[in-house]
């Protein structure tokens, strides 16, 4: 059986925002069970808002994922989501001193970092899931995503298959097929950084934006090659990404999901729109609880490890 986690203790950090160039503080505490992800908005020690990591809060996706309520945000969510949600958290309060959470190497490892440290503490009441029944579709252009049903005989809750393609000579086509466990995503998905082009960061920079972007927390790549003194941390690193930036996006539906996934060149706006269809088509799937793996109704997923500094409260 599946239980709730949290964190063990409150840690915090300090980084830079991506986009608002600010220098921010991050504090994550630990929460009850049924808490879920809730983010708070402070300045000079006041809490502006507190936002729920669910998809009813995104105002905006167009450099990143922004949650929002009232009249203020937090920005660049996705990858401290997807380092919560690809490590099995699913109640903790983040308190973000700034406009967004900052941007660190540009990866979810950092953040998985931060969690191991603190430690996760397994609560005594079960998760819940969103397992997939049908499949759901969106589209853009020549950008799709789907998400279907688990095939009973599959050992894994949650599979996602990214493709992209860049008419790039470093990067082209690339496929990658992820397999949740919690020791997989921090293998092989957490490390891999997000990338843009050098004409794209000179334009945002040109309009204020991406002010803390650097080589230090982004690939970069010219017309030819990969500025990056070291390299890439894997061939496929580019669409390594992509799921990393899905499994946090897709963390919005505020459970995790039993179901496979398929994205064909989608960003946070497609990954938004699968999201919201998802929600909205009830008849696609249903709500079910840890127990049932336990009367075998459900697949016998292989069980996670447990991640460093787990255990019973």
């Amino acid at each position: 059986m599946f239980f709730q986690r949290t964190l063990r203790k409150e840690i915090s950090c300090v980084g830079i925002g991506l986009h608002s160039g600010a220098r921010v503080r991050l504090v994550l505490k630990p929460a009850p069970a049924d808490h879920g992800i809730k983010l708070q908005r402070i300045e000079q020690g006041r809490v502006l808002t507190t936002i729920p990591a669910l998809s009813a809060y995104v105002v905006d996706t167009s450099l990143a994922t922004t949650l929002g309520h009232g009249a203020f945000s937090i920005g660049t969510v996705e990858h401290l989501l997807s380092a919560l949600s690809g490590l099995g958290v699913d109640n903790v309060l983040i308190e973000v001193h700034g406009p967004e959470v900052p941007i660190m190497d540009g990866s979810a490892k950092p953040f998985v970092y931060l969690i191991k440290t603190a430690g996760i503490r397994r609560l005594v009441e079960p998760k819940s899931y969103l397992r997939m029944t049908g499949t759901v579709t969106v589209a853009d252009g020549d950008k799709w995503a789907r998400l279907g049903p688990q095939p009973p005989s599959s050992e894994t809750s949650l599979s996602i298959i990214s493709h992209i393609s860049f008419d790039h000579p470093m990067i082209g086509f690339q496929s990658f097929n992820f397999s949740f466990s919690d020791a997989v995503y921090d293998r092989q998905i957490s490390r891999a950084r997000t990338f843009g082009f050098l004409q794209e960061v000179e334009w945002l920079k040109s309009r204020n934006l991406a002010r803390g972007g650097s080589l230090d927390n982004a690939i970069v790549l010219d017309e030819y090659s990969i500025l990056n003194e070291n390299g890439l941390r894997f061939p496929d690193e580019f669409a390594r990404h992509k799921i990393l930036d899905c499994f946090g996006d897709i963390a919005l539906m505020g459970l995790p999901v039993i179901g496979v996934l398929e994205a064909n060149k989608t960003g946070h706006a497609l990954n938004h729109k699968l999201v919201e269809a998802v929600l909205a088509n009830q008849e696609a799937w249903e709500k079910v609880t840890a127990a049932e793996w336990v009367d075998g109704s459900l697949p016998p997923f292989t069980v996670p490890r447990l991640v460093m500094g787990e255990g019973s409260a």
